[in-house]
């Protein structure tokens, strides 16, 4: 996976984080949850504030 992946990685990260609720993930954590991921492979130093929002929108979507 890739920083584009939004909806792969929202996936993964609701089935690694089921307890969590997105909403209040602040994007430090975010950033370093995606980046541990299995089969994410891509620079942290690619990522930015937009990316991390839409991961954030598609992870509270895939929850709903």
């Amino acid at each position: 996976m890739k920083w584009h992946d939004t909806y792969d990685i929202a996936a993964a990260l609701a089935d690694q984080h089921s307890e969590v609720d997105p909403r209040y993930v602040r994007f430090t954590d975010l950033l370093a949850w995606v980046t541990a991921l299995e089969g994410f492979a891509d620079s942290a130093d690619k990522c930015n504030e937009k990316i991390l929002e839409a991961i954030q929108m598609a992870w509270i979507d895939e929850v709903s």
